[in-house]
C-alpha cells in the first residue's frame, strides 16, 4: 500500500473518531503545555538570576557584622576603640589577658568606656584589608540607612533609602551614569552635601532623570545637589537596589545623617575568582587580628550565583520529571485505546490482510495514529502554553517562550506516541487472516 492511500486512511479513522482522540490525547496535551512552560520557565528564572546579578563582580566579598553585642577591649590598644573585642561581652579577649601592671588602675575606666562600645566596621578596617589581603583588586564600604526626603515635584516628604558609599562603589558594582557624574573622593573628604540618584527615585521626585541633574533635593532637611543620575538596573547590588536609592558620599553621611549608628559592609574584589576561598581567608585572618573571636559574616557573589542557579535548575528538573510522568499517563492512555482499536477494527484488519495488505502496512496505520493523536495533542498543548502564560506571569513568575521549546514539546509528544503506540500496532499486524475475518 502507498504511502499516501495509508496517510488518507489514518486520517478518515481519526476524523471519525474526533472527540475519541481528544480525550485520548489529553495526557499529551497536558505534557506538552507542561515541557513547554517548564522550557519557558526555566529560561525566565536563569535571565532573572543573570539581571539580579549582571552588576555584581564574581569575584565580589561581602564583609559585615550583623550583631548588636558590647565589644569589650583587651590590651588597650585596638580594644579601647571597639575594635578587637568579642560579641556577647566579656572581660579578657581582644587577643589575650590586659598585662597585669596597671591593670586594677585603669579596671575602672576601661570598663566604663568599653561597655558602651560595640563592633562597627570602619574606613580603617578597610584600608587595612586593602593593604594585608594579597590577590585583590579593590575594596569599599557602604552603608544605608532611610530618613525623609522633600524637594523636586514631591509634595511632601517621603522616607527613601540612603547609601553611603564611596568614589568607587560605582565601578565596583558595575553601575552606569545616565546623567551627569558619580561622587568624588572629594566629596567625601570635604564631607560635601552631593548626591546621586537612583532611575527610579529620580523620576519619581523630578518626574525625568533628566531635571534631576543638577537640581537640589533636601534629605533630613539639608540640601544636597544632584551630581547625577544612574541607569536603570532593575537589580540588587550587594544588598542595596540602585534604581531605587539616593547615594552620597560616605562620610557625609556619617557627619549629617547616621553618626556612628551604622552597619556597614566592606566589599571586596578578588583578583581571580577561583581564588576567593584563599581570599576569604585571608580577610578572616586579618579580621580576627582586629576583633578576636568576632564573627563576621562573610559572603561572596559567586556562591549566591552558583546557590540562586542551583536552585532554578533543581526547579527545573522537578518540573521536567513531572512532565515525564504526564507522558507516561498520556502514552499508557494511547496505547489503551489503541488496543481497544485494534479490538473493535479486527475485521476490517482481516479485510486488509485479505485485499493484499503487508504485515509492514498494518503496523504503519496504526503507529501512524498514534503519532498522529500525539502531534494533536502536542499541538495543543502548545496553544494552552501560550494561552496561560498572561496567567502565570501575572503570579510576577518570568516566563520566556521559545521556538525551541515549542518543537521540542511538540517532538517528546510525537516521540511518546510512537514509543507507546508500536506494540497495540506490532499486536494489529501479526492478526492472521482468516481469524480476524471471523472475529465477532
Amino acid at each position: 500500500m502507498r504511502i499516501s492511500e495509508l496517510l488518507r486512511l489514518v486520517i478518515i479513522n481519526l476524523s471519525q473518531n474526533k472527540f475519541k482522540v481528544i480525550l485520548t490525547s489529553v495526557g499529551i496535551i497536558v505534557g506538552s503545555a507542561t515541557i513547554m512552560m517548564v522550557l519557558a520557565i526555566g529560561t525566565g528564572g536563569k535571565m532573572e538570576v543573570a539581571e539580579q546579578f549582571k552588576n555584581l563582580n564574581a569575584g565580589a566579598i561581602d564583609i559585615s557584622y550583623e550583631s548588636n553585642a558590647v565589644a569589650f577591649g583587651g590590651n588597650g590598644e585596638r580594644g579601647m576603640s571597639g575594635r578587637g573585642g568579642m560579641p556577647g561581652g566579656g572581660i579578657f579577649n581582644g587577643g589575650g589577658m590586659p598585662a597585669i601592671n596597671g591593670f586594677f588602675g585603669n579596671w575602672e575606666r576601661d570598663k566604663s568606656r568599653t561597655n558602651q562600645e560595640k563592633i562597627v566596621l570602619s574606613t580603617e578596617d578597610m584600608e587595612e584589608l586593602a593593604v594585608f589581603v594579597p590577590d585583590i583588586s579593590d575594596v569599599t564600604i557602604s552603608y544605608t540607612t532611610t530618613t525623609e526626603v522633600e524637594g523636586g515635584a514631591l509634595e511632601s516628604a517621603g522616607s527613601y533609602t540612603i547609601a553611603g558609599v564611596k568614589n568607587n562603589y560605582m565601578t565596583m558594582s558595575n553601575l552606569s551614569m545616565i546623567t551627569g557624574a558619580f561622587l568624588t573622593s572629594d566629596n567625601d573628604e570635604n564631607k560635601e552635601k552631593y548626591c546621586v540618584l537612583g532611575y527610579s527615585i529620580a523620576k519619581e521626585i523630578f518626574g525625568s532623570v533628566y531635571a534631576a541633574y543638577d537640581d537640589v533635593i533636601y534629605i533630613d532637611a539639608r540640601p544636597y545637589v544632584v551630581s547625577g543620575v544612574l541607569e536603570e538596573m532593575g537589580s540588587v547590588s550587594s544588598g542595596i537596589s540602585p534604581d531605587t536609592t539616593i547615594f552620597i558620599p560616605y562620610n557625609t553621611g556619617v557627619k549629617y545623617i547616621t553618626g556612628q549608628n551604622i552597619n556597614p559592609t566592606i566589599t571586596v574584589i578578588a583578583d581571580d575568582v577561583n581564588f576567593v576561598d584563599v581570599v576569604i581567608e585571608n580577610i578572616k585572618i586579618v579580621l580576627a587580628d582586629n576583633y578576636a573571636n568576632a564573627e563576621f559574616t562573610i559572603s561572596d557573589a559567586g556562591t549566591k550565583m552558583e546557590a540562586a542557579s542551583k536552585s532554578n535548575e533543581t526547579l527545573q528538573l522537578l518540573l521536567i520529571a513531572m512532565a515525564m510522568i504526564v507522558f507516561l499517563v498520556g502514552g499508557i492512555g494511547i496505547m489503551n485505546v489503541l488496543f481497544v482499536s485494534v479490538k473493535e477494527r479486527t475485521n476490517e484488519i482481516g479485510i486488509l490482510k485479505a485485499i493484499g495488505c503487508s504485515k509492514r502496512d498494518i503496523l504503519l496505520e496504526f503507529l501512524l495514529e498514534a503519532c498522529f493523536m500525539s502531534l494533536i495533542g502536542s499541538i495543543l498543548g502548545v496553544l494552552i502554553a501560550f494561552g496561560i502564560t498572561p496567567v502565570i506571569e501575572s503570579f510576577s513568575v518570568r516566563v520566556v517562550l521559545s521556538t525551541q521549546g515549542a518543537l521540542l514539546s511538540l517532538a517528546f509528544g510525537v516521540i511518546t506516541g510512537t514509543i507507546f503506540g508500536f506494540y497495540p500496532a506490532y499486536k494489529a499486524s501479526s492478526l492472521i487472516p482468516v481469524v480476524a475475518l471471523n472475529h465477532e
